[in-house]
């Protein structure tokens, strides 16, 4: 049989010679892994050098739709942030290239949401309250933000978002949703109430100003809300029973803002409403692609920013990679945690040099642009330059905005971030987690936004804490005639007198072995008959230096009964450090069985 690339072998020196298509083989082979790698540090080179024709579509058509409702809602949230509504549009032109760029969730859409900017507001709030640098900071805070998320990402530790629980996000957001909610009732209402950190502040604010409602305000306000509501629900519905392409329908039905926001300011251009009626309106927007900007690097200014940067960085990042990895699935996609870490806080850096803010990863718009039919980042591209292209010719349209619309587009926003569905399935499945769902919800209330997500965090870690404190152990016995053993308040097993088989479903650490050792010798002075003890490890991924301690005054206690000790099923890893420690030496290799069945039958308990 002939060889097509003979490869030949010189023994006295082992080396290997190739011809030369062989070496061009593997150079070619170099050069994938090459591309392979660059393109897991730079998604664009995957998704763009490999792009399909028929995507583009899709990818043109969600980018124009995405476009039209972040116009509107770009200036809402920079208004809810406290900042000059072209703000929210500067924060939505870049980041949206730079994450097409870097980002593995392609249907991702960043830009301002609505929580991020009221944590920004609750944070500068609190530094700038007479707003003297309120936009310099918002730079700063944002370029912090990006500096903590690529730093999480360049060093892998995406696992520190695990802090906070899913119990805990939803509890903090629904109550800052409520937050939101509550503070644009001013500008609903046409009142002129402060701007403050505590919901419980602007709620009596609102209830000593609610007699000084604009009439007109509150009318034009609440038609846009309603039409918004109407566009979102039931315009769908109707233009399905008249036949309407499904492609239009998604369309028609999300442009509702941008045509609240454009009938809104015919109306107050055309009656006069700022004039006669005392309307507000967003006024003067500055016409142009946005200014190159640099943050405060100022040592007492990022000292005081940084625990709100880190609490954005943590709330932004789980909002937008729960979203980006959802929809990633239904595309049959995978994204890489610490890359998306790594792209959204390259796409923070880019808010803070263009005049922008705190962005990340929209739950509203991100579905928007997967249902308008996004395949790749080319959609948000496409979005990012229709922004681009408003603020350099369209701006001036905005402004007889009223911004009782701006505040209505944020209220039915904010609608959607209420989740008080997961607060009855958690109270129905496990109480701990409704309670830590509360917790979380009543701390942003009572405090505020920042307050609230760093309580989370910390009733986490305490839940968790709790739950590994106290693990399920078991006392298992044999299936029958199987090699399967099972717990014996569960099971009809074989168990021996003499052999006391216990499988604890925990990993082993500082928290929990002394609960795991009460247990065990609980357990043998209740059986007097026992010689041996076996402990079962098939659920222990790690035991620390403080269980080890602990598991070696056990195996003392238990020798000076008269009980010896074993151990099954043990995991590799685990296995290493008990040997690289000396542990597996010491007690004797022929301790440590394969299986739970080879050591029953050696122990002659069958």
């Amino acid at each position: 049989m002939g060889i097509a690339h003979p490869i030949h072998l010189e023994y006295k020196n082992c080396q290997i010679k190739y011809d030369s298509q062989d070496r061009e083989m593997i150079n070619e082979l170099k050069r994938s892994k090459a591309g392979a790698t660059l393109s897991k540090y730079l998604p664009i080179l995957d998704w763009g050098l490999n792009y399909r024709r028929e995507d583009l579509s899709g990818d043109l058509t969600a980018g124009i739709i995405v476009a039209s409702l972040l116009i509107p809602q770009g200036m809402a949230y920079a208004m809810l942030a406290g900042l000059p509504p072209q703000v929210g549009l500067y924060a939505s032109i870049l980041p949206q290239v730079v994450y097409a760029f870097l980002g593995t969730a392609r249907i991702l859409s960043v830009a301002p949401v609505a929580v991020d900017s009221l944590m920004v507001a609750t944070a500068i709030g609190a530094l700038s309250p007479d707003k003297s640098n309120y936009l310099a900071y918002a730079i700063t805070l944002a370029f912090l933000v990006g500096a903590i998320e690529i730093f999480m990402g360049v060093f892998r530790l995406g696992f520190l978002v695990n802090l906070l629980s899913q119990a805990v996000i939803s509890g903090f957001i629904t109550s800052a949703a409520i937050v939101v909610e509550f503070s644009q009732v001013k500008h609903l209402f046409g009142l002129e109430i402060p701007q403050t950190e505590s919901f419980l502040m602007t709620v009596n604010y609102l209830g000593q100003q609610i007699s000084n409602t604009n009439k007109i305000t509150f009318a034009l306000g609440a038609i846009s809300l309603l039409s918004l509501f109407y566009f979102k629900k039931g315009l769908g519905g109707q233009l399905k029973k008249r036949g309407v392409n499904p492609v239009k329908i998604a369309f028609i039905s999300k442009t509702g803002p941008l045509i609240v926001v454009i009938v809104s300011s015919l109306v107050v251009w055309g009656l006069q409403l700022d004039r006669v009626a005392g309307v507000k309106v967003v006024g003067s927007i500055p016409q142009g692609l946005p200014p190159l900007t640099l943050p405060l690097f100022d040592l007492n200014t990022i000292e005081s920013l940084i625990p709100s940067a880190l609490a954005i960085s943590f709330v932004g990042f789980t909002e937008a990679f729960a979203v980006g990895k959802f929809l990633a699935g239904k595309k049959g996609k995978k994204v890489d945690a610490n890359q998306e870490f790594i792209a959204l806080g390259g796409a923070n850096v880019a808010a803070a040099f263009t005049g922008g803010y705190p962005i990340t990863g929209g739950l509203s718009r991100s579905v928007v642009n997967f249902s308008a039919g996004a395949n790749t980042g080319l959609a948000s591209i496409m979005t990012g330059g229709i922004l681009a292209l408003t603020v350099l010719f369209l701006t001036p349209l905005f402004y007889f905005l009223p911004k009782t619309s701006l505040a209505a587009i944020i209220l039915a926003a904010a609608g959607d971030l209420l989740d008080f569905a997961t607060l009855k399935r958690l109270w129905n499945y496990d109480k701990a987690d409704a309670i830590a769902w509360l917790t979380a919800f009543v701390a942003v209330i009572l405090t505020n936004v920042g307050t609230g997500i760093m309580l989370g965090a910390l009733i986490s870690v305490l839940l968790h804490l709790w739950r590994t404190s106290v693990p399920h152990i078991a006392v298992v016995g044999r299936v029958e005639d199987t090699e399967h053993f099972r717990n014996v308040l569960r099971h009809p097993v074989k168990t021996c007198p003499h052999v006391l088989a216990v499988r604890v479903d925990e990993s082993l650490y500082f928290v929990n072995t002394k609960y795991l050792e009460n247990y065990v010798m609980q357990a043998v002075s209740e059986n007097p008959e026992v010689k041996s003890l076996l402990l079962v490890c098939s659920a222990v991924n790690l035991i620390d230096g403080s269980a080890l301690e602990t598991l070696q005054s056990l195996i003392l206690d238990l020798e000076n009964m008269g009980i010896e000790f074993y151990m099954s099923e043990v995991k590799g890893p685990v296995m290493d450090k008990l040997e690289k420690i000396g542990f597996v030496e010491k007690l004797g290799r022929d301790r440590i069985f394969l299986t739970t069945d080879q050591g029953m039958k050696i122990l002659e308990c069958r």
